[in-house]
C-alpha cells in the first residue's frame, strides 16, 4: 500500500524531473566544501546557506554532530576532495531537551527490553549549551587525525526564528 507521503513524493518528483537539466554535474562538489547541519525539518540548507545543486555536500544528522557525521566527512574529503567544513547547529534544537538517560529510558519504554539492550552503549550525543556544543564539535574535528590540517573548519549557529546565521568559531 502506498502512503500519502509516498504519493506526494512521486507527484512532486515528477514535476521536478520534468524540468531537470543538471544530470551532467560532476560527482565531487564543485566548490569543495561540506556543510554539516541538523536534520531539523525547519532548516532548508540550500536556501538558507546559498548552496546550488552540485556545489557542496550536505551532511545532516540529529544535532549536527561531528562525531556522528565523521564517516561522511571522511568520504567527502578523502574520496571527493572537499577542503572545508562548515558546521551549523541551530537554536531550538531537540538535542538540548533530553539526556542519554532520557533517551535510553524512552527506547526501553516504547520498544521493550530487547531494543534497550541493543542500544545500551549508544551515546545519543545530546548537549545542554548550544554555543559550547559548536565549540566542542569544532575542537573534535580539529584534533581528529581523520581531518587533514589544511582543511578549513568553522562553526555556526542558525537561528530558526530569524533565518540568520552567526559564527561561533
Amino acid at each position: 500500500m502506498t502512503s500519502p507521503i509516498q504519493k506526494n513524493l512521486v507527484e512532486k518528483n515528477a514535476g521536478y524531473a520534468s524540468h531537470f537539466t543538471k544530470g551532467d554535474l560532476a560527482l565531487p562538489p564543485a566548490k569543495h566544501y561540506l556543510i554539516l547541519t541538523c536534520m531539523d525539518a525547519r532548516i532548508d540548507p540550500a536556501a538558507a546557506f546559498g548552496i546550488d545543486l552540485g556545489d557542496a555536500h550536505v551532511i545532516r544528522n540529529a544535532g549536527a554532530s561531528a562525531r556522528d557525521g565523521q564517516r561522511s566527512i571522511i568520504i567527502s574529503e578523502q574520496l571527493l576532495g572537499t577542503k572545508e567544513i562548515i558546521l551549523i547547529k541551530h537554536t531550538g534544537c531537540g538535542m538540548l531537551t533530553f539526556s542519554n538517560e532520557d533517551a535510553h529510558g524512552l527506547v526501553k519504554k516504547n520498544l521493550g527490553p530487547s531494543a534497550a539492550v541493543e542500544i545500551a552503549t549508544l551515546d545519543f550525543l545530546p548537549f545542554s549549551n548550544l554555543e559550547d556544543a559548536v565549540r566542542e564539535d569544532i575542537a573534535y574535528l580539529r584534533k581528529s587525525a581523520t581531518v587533514p590540517e589544511d582543511v578549513v573548519i568553522s562553526g555556526w549557529i542558525y537561528e530558526v526564528e530569524t533565518g540568520k546565521v552567526r559564527q561561533v568559531v
